[in-house]
């Protein structure tokens, strides 16, 4: 039932970006947390299937692991069946009757209530599971879990406030209005493991515009996002506007992208796999009731370009912070590198100093700036790619790999002569930066290759206090990424200032954390209602002279 009995204008607080905590020595926020995490870590989470509110065990279960100590299991969760995803199917339609008729303002306050949540009695809980489950240090699980998924929240709320209030032009005689109705059917929201504050937006950017969601965690990101499930739950969020269903991709993926009431898919994952999801949409549109809106964020091999201008420590200190960060599994992260001859051994030897400085290890030890990559399947491939460079390129600093107790993979730097080398050229999405040291003179050649390299254009950075070589940079390289950094490293985009996408290879570039991303979950029906309708079918050019 729909209720409407408040009139009047009403505006949503003000959105702000939320301060990160910096977790300091004997600060209370750093012993909350650790009291968290030591209380998480000796449980083991059982996770359900939930459609339409209800909890869902099938007994097919997988494991959630912690990929500092791979023996270490944190969770298991419940596979959903094919009978299952069409029960969360019919769920969601069940739910899209009511959720889709409230005030869009009543949706709001769902995900502004969420947000404060987050901010307060959450903020522990959803760090914890994020370092625990993921491999994330403090610091980046607090900028990630914490702040950018109650940005996400509060400027989601302001960017549908400023849609919806953009309205078509009227006059006296005929008043027009815009209908921003959610689209007719469910989204398909397919989430990574490898940011949290993505595994919370994906599907409530289209809930908050009157949509409801079948939401596929992934397996890897399975503990936080349960969490968040449980999190929206209290929020105030109605049973059946999201439908939470673990499992094989495959499966579930089977049965969604192929049912005749697909409205849409928000993605975020891997170029192949969003490739196929595609193809397999363009395969079906003979059945669709609409034509699904297809919005996904994908691979990147994210650049730096030095300029000889550019400033040596900067440059360094991008290389290491861009590439490093939470092990290079960022689609942001720096993962090639092109450095003057002349500065390179300068900006190397300082490199090399900040990793012998750098401590890596398990998340739960604050001191330790890197730690572990997710799993088996992600170790296994980054070391074949070291055990390539050895031989084919040369190993500036890092290289070694362990995984006797937790899935570690030393950061590296990685040399070649090669501007065509593979790595280079290829998404490794681990530890690894390949920097080509180009000839001082051959800056305008060397941005043709940046361009020409990839097929993938997500970010990238440009160093040089030179404005000549900002200015040539930035349009030679004006398609080779959606998010493009001037003397800072090409990660770290903030919702509300930097929204984020790339094109080519690398997603649609809707523009998480803006008003773009959400146009993709509406569908616009113009009204145009006449004051004094004509009373006579005749024109006056129909008359005699």
């Amino acid at each position: 039932m729909s209720y409407s009995a408040f009139d009047g204008t009403r505006r949503v607080p003000p959105a702000v970006n939320e301060p990160i905590r910096s977790y300091a020595p004997k600060s209370a926020e750093k012993k909350s947390l650790k009291a968290r995490l030591a209380r998480m870590e000796r449980e083991v989470v059982d996770i359900p299937i939930v459609i339409g509110g209800r909890r869902i065990h099938t007994g097919n279960t997988g494991t959630v692991t912690m990929p500092c100590d791979h023996k270490h299991v944190l969770a298991t969760f419940h596979k959903a069946t094919p009978e299952l995803v069409h029960e969360a199917i019919a769920a969601a339609a069940v739910a899209h009757k009511e959720w889709s008729t409230w005030r869009w303002e009543d949706r709001a306050a769902v995900f502004l209530r969420a947000a404060e949540l987050l901010t307060t009695t959450w903020r522990d809980t959803l760090n914890a599971a994020t370092m625990l489950g993921q491999g994330k240090t403090v610091h980046q699980a607090e900028i990630d879990a914490a702040c950018e998924l109650i940005d996400f929240w509060r400027f989601n709320v302001t960017f549908a406030q400023d849609l919806y209030a953009e309205q078509p032009l009227a006059d006296h005689a005929a008043w027009n209005q815009l209908d921003y109705r959610p689209l007719e059917g469910f989204v398909y929201a397919v989430t990574p493991f490898n940011f949290t504050a993505i595994a919370g937006n994906l599907p409530t950017a289209p809930a908050l515009m009157g949509n409801t969601v079948i939401w596929k965690p992934g397996a890897t990101a399975m503990l936080s996002s349960w969490y968040l499930m449980l999190l929206l739950e209290e929020a105030g969020l109605p049973p059946g506007v999201i439908n939470f269903l673990p499992g094989d991709p495959a499966v579930i993926s089977g049965v969604a992208l192929t049912h005749r009431d697909l409205a849409g898919v928000h993605f975020t994952g891997s170029t192949s796999v969003f490739n196929s999801m595609w193809q397999t949409i363009g395969q079906n549109m003979n059945h669709y009731r609409s034509y699904p809106r297809i919005v996904g964020e994908t691979g990147g091999k994210d650049f730096i370009v030095a300029h000889p201008s550019a400033d040596l420590r900067a440059v360094a200190v991008g290389i290491v912070r861009g590439a490093f960060e939470y092990q290079g599994q960022k689609c942001s992260a720096a993962s090639r590198a092109y450095v003057p001859k002349s500065m390179w051994p300068e900006v190397r030897a300082m490199c090399v100093q900040m990793l012998k400085e750098m401590k890596q290890g398990d998340v739960r030890d604050f001191q330790n700036f890197v730690a572990a990559v997710i799993d088996k399947k992600a170790f296994t491939r980054i070391k074949g790619y070291l055990d390539d460079a050895k031989t084919s390129a040369t190993i500036v600093a890092g290289g070694n790999c362990d995984d006797s107790k937790g899935w570690f993979v030393e950061p590296t730097i990685v040399e070649t002569q090669d501007p065509k080398h593979r790595m280079l050229c290829e998404e490794i999405f681990g530890p690894v930066i390949t920097i080509h040291p180009y000839d001082d003179a051959q800056w305008s050649d060397t941005l043709r290759i940046v361009d020409e390299t990839s097929p993938y254009a997500l970010t990238g950075a440009i160093f040089a206090r030179d404005r000549q070589a900002v200015r040539e940079a930035s349009s030679v390289l004006r398609q080779a990424a959606g998010n493009l950094y001037i003397n800072d490293k090409p990660t770290g985009a903030v919702v509300g200032q930097q929204p984020f996408g790339g094109a080519r290879g690398s997603g649609t570039n809707d523009k998480a954390g803006s008003k773009l991303n959400l146009m993709r979950w509406v569908s616009a029906r113009n009204i145009k209602e006449t004051f004094s309708s004509p009373l006579d079918w005749k024109y006056p050019f129909l008359d005699e002279e």
